[in-house]
């Protein structure tokens, strides 16, 4: 089977690197096309994954429009010449696009509810929807649900063991408490109007969380000089080492709140835009709090940091987690492999997911 797939962020590389792996191991051919980010090429080239550059995308509602069409063009040009059997992607209108005019299958995977922009210009142009089962936004019948998060793609105990090694590239000891801060660019198109934590605030939990541990601070946009020295200096495919080993995580990146849940370090999401994920990991399994605005998050994490045992603890909430969820990559091999067949059993028996642990 010949499979494209579109790569926008730097988050799509990883949900997909396993599934492709093993896919070509299978004999499926495989032609990425991914966003010209310095971030992305970086793990594509890490993870030896071939691809063809679709451009640097813009920012601004008029900038996306115009970039759509530019990318849509790339797509269907290389499209012509792969040929191929089905589309995948993770929230991709051009990939969507480019498959209804070849007539080809997309099949989309999505998290996040608030990604109007995304939905509006993938929807009709999709094949199937699969979500996480907490995914609350409803397309209709071409929509599947599995129990899992997208972070489960590559942090399930399946696909991942945290390395040790990377301590010493954060030049910490081995029992030495670090804390992970994040701070987002807001330039996405569904972060339009939203936000997190103010500069201010940002100098105040730096300042008060240095009494407690070493603070480690990654950031989208570039840092103000006098927090430069707390930027993280890791090479990027080892940040979920690092994260499985913090013992607390503050920051406006949902992915990365949801990294640390899954992993089993306490986590602290501010941002007024919320996801589904984010709040059942929350409500269904106490691994992290959702904060809309900055109120009150000083006073949790130092609650958090005087819990005795917090790591212990972490660990055994992420243990209950684990054993509800499944390995999204072993359900998406199924998947793809058996398409259409697969479709239709998911509608009839969802439970089938559940052989995929």
């Amino acid at each position: 089977m010949n499979i494209l797939i579109d790569i926008g962020h730097p988050a799509h590389v990883h949900y997909f690197r396993n599934f492709i792996k093993i896919m070509q191991e299978k004999g499926h051919v495989f032609l990425i096309s991914a966003r010209n980010r310095s971030i992305i090429h970086y793990l594509l080239k890490k993870y030896n994954l071939p691809f063809i550059d679709r451009g640097k995308g813009r920012n601004g509602i008029i900038g996306k429009l115009v970039y759509m069409i530019y990318a849509d063009f790339i797509l269907l040009k290389i499209a012509l010449r792969f040929k191929p059997d089905l589309f995948l992607s993770f929230a991709s209108p051009y990939a969507a696009q480019t498959a209804w005019l070849v007539r080809k299958p997309h099949i989309v995977l999505d998290d996040t509810e608030h990604a109007k922009f995304a939905h509006l210009f993938y929807k009709i142009f999709s094949t199937v929807f699969i979500n996480p089962s907490c995914f609350y936004k409803k397309f209709g019948k071409k929509q599947i649900f599995f129990n899992s998060y997208m972070e489960l793609c590559y942090l399930h105990p399946n696909r991942f063991k945290p390395d040790l090694s990377v301590l010493e590239e954060l030049g910490v000891k081995e029992n030495e408490r670090y804390i992970i801060l994040r701070f987002v660019s807001w330039e996405a198109s569904h972060d339009i109007g939203h936000s997190g934590l103010t500069l201010e605030m940002k100098h105040k939990v730096v300042k008060e969380f240095s009494k407690y541990a070493k603070v480690f601070i990654s950031s989208e946009a570039e840092l103000p000089e006098e927090l430069k020295q707390y930027q993280i200096k890791i090479t990027p495919e080892k940040m979920h080492d690092a994260l499985a080993f913090a013992i607390l995580y503050i920051g406006e990146g949902a992915t990365m709140a949801s990294e640390c849940a899954v992993l089993g370090t306490p986590a602290i999401y501010i941002n007024s835009l919320q996801v589904g994920y984010c709040t059942e990991q929350e409500n269904e399994y106490q691994q992290l709090f959702n904060f809309r605005e900055q109120n009150g998050v000083l006073e949790k994490a130092k609650e958090l940091l005087q819990m005795p045992n917090l790591k212990e603890e972490y660990q055994s909430r992420r243990i209950k987690m684990l054993e509800d969820k499944i390995d999204v990559t072993a359900f998406m091999i199924w998947f793809i492999e058996n398409y259409p067949q697969s479709f239709k059993i998911m509608k009839e028996n969802p439970e089938y997911q559940m052989r995929f642990k």
